[in-house]
């Protein structure tokens, strides 16, 4: 991977504390090696009366040490730390503590480490080039249920699975073997003579048929044909 910037992130102007004094705070633990950076989370946290920065780490080692004794409701995570990295951070602390909401921010948007990240058990990806403010927001939304992501993920979140080959007809739900009988059978062949060519018993090749058919949404053998001939 490639070096990271010592990103900055400057805390929004509040004209007022936002979130209600009489609600106990999100508390929030950070995993960011950039001192600048880390300073400046806890910063943005704090400068909110609805969420809490109860611990901040310089490395993953430093966070599954400590983190279960500071029991945040959301941890911040980066993904290139020194040492054991991010991602695999958040697998051993979902282990430690699978109530724990996890957030990655980082620099890095690439599709391998998105999907990574969440399946290794984090709720949501956030770039730190995002506003102070959305990412105050994101805290909350992953607290509360929701799976935040910075624009440009969920996009290509989106587009992964667009690009995912989907089946472009029923024809192609068929097995090798199923296209095979479908195809005897278009020619014209009896059940018997399929499975004289195939070497299978006639009960076979009627299970194999049954099967042609429901994948088809046809009734009969002509219909079956049929739509063979067309989508050859």
């Amino acid at each position: 991977m490639e070096s990271k910037p010592n990103t900055t992130i400057e805390a929004p102007r509040l004209s007022a504390q936002s979130g209600s004094s009489d609600r106990m705070p999100i508390t929030v633990s950070l995993v960011e090696d950039i001192r600048g950076t880390r300073e400046s989370l806890v910063k943005l946290l704090d400068g909110t009366a609805s969420l809490k920065c109860v611990s901040a780490y310089a490395s993953a080692e430093e966070a599954l040490r400590g983190m279960a004794e500071a029991k945040p409701d959301v941890a911040l995570v980066d993904i290139n730390l020194p040492g054991m990295s991010g991602i695999d951070c958040v697998a051993k602390l979902k282990v430690q503590m699978p109530k724990l909401q996890v957030l990655m921010l980082t620099t890095y948007e690439e599709t391998g480490l998105i999907f990574d990240s969440l399946r290794a058990g984090a709720s949501g990806y956030l770039l730190k080039n995002m506003p102070p403010d959305e990412l105050l927001q994101a805290v909350e939304q992953v607290h509360a249920g929701g799976a935040p992501m910075s624009m440009q993920i969920a996009r290509k979140v989106v587009e992964h699975f667009h690009q995912i080959r989907q089946p472009r007809s029923d024809m192609e739900k068929l097995t090798p073997r199923e296209q095979e009988i479908l195809a005897s059978l278009a020619e014209g062949y009896l059940y018997k003579e399929i499975a004289d060519q195939l070497g299978v018993s006639l009960n076979t090749v009627k299970r194999h048929l049954h099967a042609i058919y429901e994948k088809l949404h046809v009734q009969s053998r002509t219909e079956a044909t049929v739509k063979y001939l067309q989508r050859r």
